[in-house]
């Protein structure tokens, strides 16, 4: 029992060393630590993700895709790394897959890319406490997928991003094909069109 809480405590500090990493990386890379027009609100909801607060409080709609992330993730690294990497070692592949992706967001060519390509005409990148918030997010969805059957992690996949596209008019699979190949008449429809 010792054994197993000190492996955990490990664990767990070593995530919080590569968040702190990931916020140092951001930083470096110009990154505001809270959102840019300075407000202290916890959560900038669906009225504000076409507005210069998109992505700069700690929580916001795009929360979710993020804990689709996590379930997206866990079927990819199980399906890659099986019989090569135990569950701990899948774990922290899709970790780390999302604190990478995380950063990449956050590139001036991606955030070039989204302001070209996608409803997100305002945005700046994620402020630090949002990226963070949303790497927790991600680990809420894989901790998710590590519990569900598989049907029931595909369910929840097409409710929740089914859900968001229905209230904010983006989710993940909108954003990552807007992203990819953006369509005139989608950002139409995204933009209230």
């Amino acid at each position: 029992m010792r054994t197993e809480r000190t492996r955990l405590v490990r664990h767990a500090a070593g995530a919080v060393a590569v968040l702190a990493v990931m916020a140092g990386a951001l930083a470096a890379m110009g990154r505001v630590w809270w959102c840019r027009a300075g407000d202290p609100h916890l959560w900038s909801g669906a009225d504000e993700i076409l507005s210069r607060h998109n992505s700069q409080h700690l929580v916001d709609p795009y929360a979710f895709t993020h804990v689709l992330h996590g379930l997206v993730f866990y079927a990819l690294v199980w399906v890659v790394l099986r019989g090569r990497a135990g569950a701990t070692g899948r774990a922290w592949a899709g970790f780390l897959l999302e604190v990478a992706w995380e950063i990449l967001e956050n590139t001036d060519a991606v955030i070039g890319r989204y302001r070209t390509a996608t409803i997100a005409l305002d945005y700046y990148g994620d402020s630090i406490a949002n990226s963070v918030a949303d790497v927790v997010a991600y680990l809420a969805g894989y901790g998710l997928a590590a519990v569900l059957p598989v049907q029931a992690s595909v369910a929840a996949f097409v409710l929740v991003d089914g859900a968001l596209a229905l209230w904010i008019r983006d989710g993940l699979v909108l954003n990552v094909w807007m992203l990819l190949w953006p369509i005139a008449a989608v950002l139409r429809w995204q933009s209230g069109g």
